[in-house]
């Protein structure tokens, strides 16, 4: 918000807000949230499904990226107090603290546990952002990109403005940001590298739950699975993906026969219910272990891992 936005209103008018330089390329969602402090995620894309919010006067798409000057339309909200939401439990803080694996003047990177969400929503009072920012209130941090819920690993936290700008152009460029994963799936996987080109579509079933299918009308969608090992009868691999869909791995993996173990969405009961009782597999096996890319146009590279959670190495053990 720049020093001369009037703030959120629960007055009887909606105001108009011109997009600022610095936000040139936002998300319209990320940028209502901004706009609307205390908001639920909720409650923002109701506001742009319904089309009370209108960017230079039509209506507009959630994930739809804002243009310096673009003015947005937002309709009167009435929020309660940011403090209603309380503070994240104390044990929770400490816990995301411990999590983080590498933080410099720029970025933040967390070791995301299983089981926390990105951000809060949908009955989640407080994803990873929320108690980042709860234990950094003097710090602007803003999330570069999301996990699954139940996934596990790198999730990178912008500190400074141009960092997440750049973060987010990197992210729309191909090959910008290297991406890998490791995965337990399901069968024997082949030897080699299988390479899985399926576009991918997203719809929604009965009570707003995302699903996702491979679909010719999708998204171009490429992931690249190599076997590391094989234990159990499973394959243990590590996935390289050049596109970011939405649960892109989980569905690919399904596509090919071979899906994700433990994936209570995409994958197969029996299989789960065995390795639930053969090995303690109580949580989808899908760790983002490494991103690599270089802000400052190339000059400023990175490499940042996040080593495979105990859960899922005791897995691996068993499985052996």
């Amino acid at each position: 918000m720049t020093r001369s936005d009037p703030p959120a209103s629960s007055g009887p008018g909606a105001r108009t807000v011109r997009v600022p330089d610095d936000r040139d390329g936002q998300r319209l969602d990320n940028f209502l949230l901004g706009q609307l402090k205390g908001a639920p995620r909720s409650l923002v894309y109701k506001l742009v499904r319904s089309g009370q919010v209108r960017v230079n006067g039509g209506r507009a798409k959630a994930e739809r990226k804002l243009a310096a000057g673009d003015e947005v339309r937002i309709p009167p909200v009435r929020l309660g107090e940011p403090s209603d939401k309380g503070t994240p439990p104390a044990g929770f803080l400490k816990a995301m603290e411990a999590a983080i694996v590498f933080e410099d003047a720029r970025l933040l990177a967390l070791n995301k546990p299983s089981g926390v969400a990105s951000h809060g929503g949908s009955g989640i009072s407080f994803g990873a952002i929320e108690t980042m920012r709860a234990l950094r209130p003097e710090q602007s941090l803003e999330l570069v990109h999301r996990l699954d819920r139940d996934t596990s690993g790198l999730l990178i936290m912008a500190k400074k403005r141009s960092a997440l700008t750049e973060m987010q152009a990197l992210m729309r460029e191909e090959g910008g940001i290297a991406k890998r994963y490791l995965a337990l799936l399901t069968g024997r996987m082949p030897d080699g590298v299988m390479s899985v080109d399926a576009p991918l579509h997203v719809g929604l079933r009965q009570g707003g739950e995302r699903h996702v299918q491979v679909n010719a009308a999708g998204k171009a969608s490429l992931s690249h699975f190599r076997v590391l090992e094989r234990r159990g009868g499973q394959s243990y691999c590590e996935v390289r993906i050049e596109t970011g869909r939405t649960h892109q791995i989980r569905v690919h993996s399904q596509h090919i026969g071979h899906p994700i173990a433990g994936d209570d969405k995409y994958g197969e009961a029996e299989a789960n219910k065995r390795l639930r009782e053969q090995v303690g597999l109580k949580r989808m096996f899908l760790h983002a272990s490494t991103l690599e890319f270089a802000l400052d146009g190339g000059k400023a590279p990175y490499l940042l891992n996040a080593p495979l959670v105990p859960e899922l190495l005791d897995v691996l053990d068993r499985l052996a």
